[in-house]
């Protein structure tokens, strides 16, 4: 994000200025929970807009990243490789994104087929909303949203066969048709909505749940699935975490790992709410956005927004008590 927003702004990027060997070998915690072997998978380019946001991890052990301000999405190789997927353009005027101002890329999803989204917010019509990058290259609108949206997170329901995705200007959870159509809102619970700057962030089905963080009010809510696939009464249940931005489960019930981004930690969050940080500005993180658990590999990245200059990709092993 840009250096010259306020800094509430530029707080939806991360800073991490982190060396290959500066964290523990293994971090123990109480309930059995370890992390091991943090390092960097690959650093980004902050000159050039790089300030990586999203992660939608590969079967291979790469991942792709959204990007902000760069409006780009790039996949990281497992061997730490960078490739520029998608630059989007600049819309007629430079475009006027709610909140953050400037035409952003944010959230990133594939499906287990490798059909790969992402979300593009401008200000604008005809450009703002979910868009799908083909294989040839070309990224294609499939789901137009409202101009007055700030799309943060998108998940792929493959068992409902639609979109969810969250608006953090507008405090909502968006729904739309897989194969592409319009987008209704799915649920605009008060628990979701913003209190200053950002409201609904991270997203993610869990638990016969649509979970969401809600980054004003330092909250991790839970949203009950109805049969008919619509929403329940949404229920806080993690609070005193101001800054949150992405989240995921570890695979133990429903502990998650958070990215706090104006804190700069990764945090775990038991079952009961309670909290304690994994890693912070001590291990080099300065304003986290994103983590992604898949098996025993733990993804964080770092937009270097905040403070520092050297966004990353970060990369752990998760140990199970």
């Amino acid at each position: 994000m840009s250096p010259h927003l306020p800094r509430r702004a530029v707080t939806l990027g991360l800073a991490a200025l982190l060396t290959v060997g500066t964290a523990p070998a293994a971090l123990a915690h109480p309930a059995g929970t370890r992390l091991a072997d943090v390092r960097v998978l690959a650093h980004f380019d902050r000159a050039a807009g790089q300030a990586a946001e999203s992660i939608a991890p590969e079967p291979d052990g790469g991942a792709v990243i959204g990007m902000i301000p760069a409006r780009q999405v790039v996949r990281v190789a497992p061997d730490g490789r960078v490739q520029v997927l998608a630059t989007m353009p600049l819309p007629p005027g430079g475009g006027s994104t709610p909140v953050v101002g400037i035409p952003v890329v944010t959230g990133v999803a594939r499906t287990g087929s490798g059909d790969l989204y992402f979300l593009y917010s401008t200000g604008q019509a005809g450009q703002t909303g979910i868009w799908q990058l083909g294989r040839s290259g070309q990224p294609r609108l499939v789901v137009p949203m409202p101009a007055d949206t700030m799309l943060n997170a998108l998940v792929v329901d493959g068992a409902r066969h639609r979109f969810l995705v969250t608006d953090s200007a507008g405090g909502r959870i968006w729904q739309a048709p897989l194969g592409g159509g319009p987008a209704t809102v799915w649920s605009a619970d008060p628990a979701l909505a913003p209190d200053g700057f950002l409201g609904a962030n991270g997203l993610k089905i869990h638990d016969g749940a649509v979970w969401a963080s809600n980054s004003d009010r330092g909250t991790l809510v839970r949203i009950p699935l109805l049969p008919d696939g619509g929403s329940g009464h949404a229920e806080v249940r993690a609070t005193g975490l101001a800054g949150i931005d992405d989240f995921d489960f570890t695979g133990r019930g429903t502990e998650i790992f958070a990215a706090v981004n104006e804190a700069g930690e990764l945090v775990r969050v038991s079952a009961d709410g309670t909290h304690e940080t994994l890693l912070d500005a001590g291990d080099g993180l300065q304003g986290t956005t994103a983590v992604a658990v898949r098996g025993d590999r733990v993804y964080v990245t770092n937009g270097a927004n905040l403070a520092g200059n050297d966004p990353t990709l970060m990369l752990a092993k998760l140990r199970r008590g």
